[in-house]
């Protein structure tokens, strides 16, 4: 009788005690590792191909690197040249700026007004939805640019067609007032990503919301600036950020274009072109590392202000004043 009391409190007892570390992971294994293992070729990847380089280059940012010595540690000295001395770093700076201002604002603009026509019910949208986005996928390839430097030279045939009417076109892309804008032509072009994105955005929008308006007296101009704007708000948001981003770090078609020089006197110098040459032409690893830490600075102040000021302007529906 005695041991049937006890077993249970024995068992009990050793329920209670702390179980060995190295039954406990065992233990963990069992119930996780299948997940673990699942997880293993991203957290090889994260740590091996991201975090890692991410840490390594933020070490050569404050050293002297040319590839083939070892890193030479020189503390803020790359910082200090960076914005005191290097006026390419300037000029770069500039061009990019200019870049964004101007492709941002068109490359939305023009995605808009393309998806709220595709809205309007016309046959074969998914046709038009398909050709539309087929510039996002191609644009950014070494063959467009190719292209594109092709079409706009002195001979090319957006000369040609000026010539139609009585225009002699200018060497476009040799030119540095006009060479950059090329670009941004080339960068609007690519506005099928966006316009997608506002077209699933536009047909959220409840149409009854139209329909009162409508019998309200509101005009198309009126019910695009208090309905459909305030509405589409985060959606613009959205593609703001995604392509503010992206514009940042615009490299192909400058490089393609201006032959990896920048040129012509350095009107195409992209931020991102500008860190190749440091990186690959000149072997200043080090430098290079240092410009790529300020592109981040960059990019994270641009989009900092963006979540910042979207409080002012973005409307969720179920947000609560």
């Amino acid at each position: 009788m005695s041991t049937t009391v006890t077993q249970p409190a024995a068992i009990a007892q050793r329920a209670a005690s702390p179980a060995p570390p190295g039954a406990r992971v065992r233990r963990a294994w069992r119930r996780n590792g299948a997940g673990y293992l699942f997880l293993l070729p991203w957290l090889v990847g994260f740590f091996g191909l991201t975090l890692g380089p991410t840490l390594a280059s933020l070490y050569l940012s404050f050293t002297r690197f040319d590839l083939l010595t070892p890193a030479q540690w020189i503390g803020l000295e790359n910082y200090v040249y960076m914005f005191t001395l290097d006026q390419r770093f300037w000029q770069a700076l500039k061009v990019t700026f200019t870049y964004v201002l101007w492709s941002v604002p068109l490359k939305l603009i023009v995605a808009l007004a393309l998806a709220m026509l595709l809205d309007k019910g016309i046959r074969g949208v998914g046709i038009y939805r398909a050709l539309f986005y087929l510039p996002s996928l191609l644009g950014a390839s070494v063959a467009i640019a190719v292209l594109w430097r092709q079409l706009f030279a002195r001979e090319g045939i957006v000369n040609q067609l000026l010539a139609v009417v009585g225009y002699q076109g200018e060497a476009w892309l040799h030119h540095p007032d006009y060479a950059l804008y090329t670009l941004v032509i080339l960068a609007v072009w690519q506005f099928g990503s966006p316009m997608v994105i506002f077209l699933a955005g536009l047909r959220q929008i409840p149409t009854d919301l139209y329909e009162a308006a409508s019998m309200d007296g509101a005009s198309q101009t009126r019910q695009f600036i208090r309905i459909t704007l305030p509405l589409l708000a985060p959606v613009i948001f959205f593609n703001l950020v995604l392509q503010t981003i992206e514009a940042f770090k615009a490299f192909t078609q400058a490089f393609i274009v201006s032959g990896g020089t920048g040129g012509p006197i350095d009107a195409t110098l992209f931020y991102t072109l500008y860190l190749y040459q440091e990186a690959f032409a000149n072997f200043r690893m080090g430098y290079a590392s240092t410009l790529a830490w300020v592109l981040l600075v960059i990019i994270g102040i641009f989009t900092g202000l963006a979540f910042l000021t979207s409080k002012y302007w973005v409307y969720y529906e179920d947000s609560r004043s």
